[in-house]
């Protein structure tokens, strides 16, 4: 039979169907297709093979499966990839975490965002959309210990299209975009401003720069790209067949947008206290749970358990915060912990502590003291750390921990308690470097070998407390 005839480039079914043959081969497996086909690819060229292994070649492998399956040469079109059927083609990679579960590995890239074309689209006319309205999903397993990635193998091949609830988050995260760029603040931008659907560096070197309209100021290259945590729910809710999915906090329409209807949920129990939400939720306990308050906003927002569908698309962290009678926030907020020699290896434009702020968007839910020392639930509002103070003060502080690192930490022994040379509170007007460790006994290796209790960054209770709607602060 002809190539040509084994499926129809005006029908997403046919193709997806032609497609499915890649599900459990290797990417060699596709370069060794029969003499016949091979004689009929687009482009043949010496050490095909061998440029396509190369790890750092992004795109290299959608373009072996675009030409050496689908038999089509490879472009930089803006239309879809199958324009007649209007699907795009996207190959990305997925990983099996140490506990089994499945975790989109990477970002979807869809497509660079022309800051002065941008701002003149429409959600549903603009270039990223028909690139993200129907895609054909090729997951391949990475991982890390294959040397070769023409032997990564294709795990899942699916059509998809967004669901409806979700097109209204991403039709709302491209105007946050959009919006940004129209302000002149498109070197502002940050994938920690939206929820689905960000704006994501994408860059050959870190020093990369490009003009905006409506600023002199230089942008990073950006594309819109589908956040990691979107893919992870992807892959495991629409593409592996027989998963239960998280509970959505939207059922069925809302009228406003997504982060407003979570904001009326929450403030509909404002000024209750603690107790009085516990009767309400019918939760008891002996002990009281570390994450109670947690608790209490998932139940406001008719979550039973503590996984919201939209949250874990988004990638939103929910934090709670409590503010003292006087008006104070007693406790820092504490980030995952980092390790010693890995910090040190890292660059801070793709640093662990640096991407995580970027690509994270936050929930804080905020409760306070009232003079009967009650605590009470004020409301909650979405932040993400504005550009300045991530690339001001915590990359000050991040350099200083790296370079105290390289330099060997200091550690003194007084009245039985280690004391060292990491940034302090005192020293940054957003965040410091404080053990995040069990005890003493649990430990990192240092960069010179000696093992030392686990730290991790974590942000200034006085710059949370600046950062908090000031209604929440007042009596």
């Amino acid at each position: 039979m002809n190539y040509l005839e084994e499926y129809d480039e005006t029908d997403p079914i046919s193709i997806e169907t032609y497609s499915k043959r890649l599900i459990g081969k290797t990417f060699a497996d596709v370069c060794k297709q029969d003499d016949i086909i091979k004689a009929m690819v687009v482009r043949e060229t010496a050490n095909y093979e061998v440029k396509h292994e190369n790890k750092k070649r992004k795109g290299g492998l959608g373009e072996l499966i675009e030409e050496r399956f689908f038999h089509y040469q490879t472009n930089n079109d803006a239309r879809p990839d199958f324009d007649k059927a209007g699907v795009e083609l996207k190959v990305t990679p997925y990983k099996q975490n140490k506990n089994g579960t499945l975790v989109a590995k990477e970002r979807l890239i869809l497509t660079m965002i022309d800051y002065f074309s941008v701002v003149d689209e429409t959600f549903e006319d603009s270039h990223m959309w028909q690139k993200a309205r129907l895609i054909l999903l090729v997951y391949y397993l990475y991982q890390q210990e294959i040397k070769n990635r023409l032997d990564y193998r294709i795990g899942y091949v699916k059509l998809f299209a967004p669901p409806e609830q979700d097109i209204k988050i991403i039709a709302h995260d491209f105007a946050v975009i959009v919006e940004k760029i129209r302000n002149g603040k498109a070197h502002e931008l940050s994938e920690g401003d939206t929820l689905y659907l960000g704006a994501a560096p994408k860059a050959a070197t870190s020093k990369d720069r490009r003009k905006q309209p409506f600023s002199d100021e230089l942008a990073k290259p950006r594309a819109f790209a589908f956040k990691n945590s979107y893919m992870t729910y992807v892959l495991n809710n629409y593409i592996i067949p027989g998963k239960n999915t998280y509970e959505p906090i939207i059922q069925g329409t809302a009228e406003e947008s997504f982060e407003d209807y979570v904001v009326h949920k929450i403030d509909a129990y404002c000024d209750q206290s603690v107790t009085d939400l516990c009767n309400t939720f019918h939760i008891e306990y002996q002990k009281k749970p570390k994450s109670l308050e947690a608790m209490l906003a998932y139940r406001m927002l008719g979550i039973k358990g503590n996984h919201a569908e939209e949250f874990e698309k988004a990638n939103v962290v929910v934090k709670t915060i409590r503010i003292e009678k006087n008006n104070k926030i007693k406790e820092n907020m504490s980030f995952p912990t980092f390790k010693f020699k890995e910090l040190v290896e890292e660059d801070w434009e793709d640093s662990t502590f640096g991407n995580y702020l970027r690509e994270t968007r936050f929930l804080f839910v905020v409760y306070k003291f009232n003079q009967q020392d009650e605590l009470r639930l004020k409301g909650c509002q979405f932040w993400n750390i504005p550009y300045d103070d991530l690339e001001g003060s915590v990359k000050a502080v991040w350099e200083k921990t790296q370079r105290v690192l390289l330099e060997g930490l200091q550690i003194e022994k007084r009245n039985g308690k280690n004391y060292n040379n990491f940034p302090k509170s005192s020293e940054n007007p957003v965040c410091h470097v404080r053990p995040h460790a069990q005890n003493s006994k649990d430990t990192y290796e240092l960069p010179d070998g000696r093992q030392y209790p686990k730290q991790c960054f974590w942000l200034n209770n006085s710059y949370i407390l600046s950062q908090l709607d000031k209604n929440f602060i007042e009596d």
